[in-house]
């Protein structure tokens, strides 16, 4: 009977032993494949931001000012990942600071805040993986889509007037070829960046993207000519009577802007990228 107990004890002893080995093997295997958390990650982005437009049409970087945000990204496989942004920043420009006469004359000015959400792909030039020493970096390109809140402002008389329910250019009324326009706005970020990894955790990014818009009012200016003040005046107070043409002469049939074209906005920026779980590297695609 003793026998038969102690048989049966290491028998026990083992199946535990081999159920142990076979656990530890099988959640190995299983930390060590690519899950959701292995092949996404979270950074924090800071850089600079500036407008393209009536009142900045040829300088880069001009006025550009401190942007930042967060980012999440899910990396599909070696070459391909996609990519979610957050980045509020600010734009800004002065006819003040042109060479040219007629602009200097045009005495227009704005400032807005640019808070974006934008979603897309980011595609590697070479294969990426963390902590990898045959692919330990690259350069890609980001094509998305977003959506962004804009408020074009100015000072006037020592104060800030937001400029999107002003109707400068008779928006809203029957002076105006066009309807008031929207805070929201949709862009289209196109750019290219490059990321090498900080071991099996982390990457650093540097990247710059120019944000094609649909709206000519990022700087409230899209008509090509002036208004008749009295006229404006009447039909949206007097306030926009006065944004409307603030030149330094006073003439009435100067240029305001160019409604053919659309502004743009571009950001650039360093970013700190740390992976959300462990596992393997990316599945690999040449």
């Amino acid at each position: 009977m003793y026998y038969f107990r102690v048989l049966f004890v290491r028998i026990i002893v083992r199946i535990n032993i081999f159920l142990f080995l076979f656990l530890l093997l099988y959640f190995k295997s299983q930390a060590q494949q690519p899950n959701f958390f292995s092949r996404s990650e979270f950074g924090v982005h800071v850089g600079s931001m500036y407008y393209i437009g009536d009142l900045n049409q040829f300088k880069p970087f001009y006025k550009s000012q401190l942007a930042g945000g967060f980012m999440y990204r899910f990396n599909v496989h070696s070459r391909l990942s996609l990519r979610f942004n957050y980045t509020v920043g600010n734009v800004e420009a002065y006819d003040s600071d042109s060479k040219k006469i007629m602009n200097i004359n045009r005495n227009l000015d704005f400032k807005s805040r640019i808070r974006e959400l934008a979603g897309g792909i980011e595609f590697n030039y070479f294969p990426f993986q963390f902590g990898s020493k045959r692919y330990p970096g690259t350069a890609y390109i980001i094509t998305q889509l977003g959506v962004f809140y804009m408020e074009p402002q100015t000072t006037i008389n020592g104060q800030e007037v937001k400029l999107q329910g002003v109707g400068t250019e008779g928006q809203g009324s029957a002076l105006g070829r066009k309807r008031s326009y929207s805070n929201f706005q949709i862009s289209i970020p196109l750019g290219l960046g490059a990321k090498v990894s900080l071991g099996k955790r982390a990457t650093f990014n540097v990247d710059i993207a120019i944000r094609k818009t649909f709206t000519d009012y990022i700087d409230d200016v899209g008509a090509d000519f002036y208004l008749d003040p009295t006229l404006l005046a009447a039909a949206n107070g007097q306030t926009a009577a006065d944004l409307n043409n603030r030149s330094l002469d006073g003439g009435r049939y100067g240029r305001r802007g160019n409604s053919s074209t659309k502004d743009w906005y571009v950001y650039a920026g360093g970013m700190l990228t740390f992976r959300l779980g462990v596992g393997n590297v990316c599945p690999k695609l040449r």
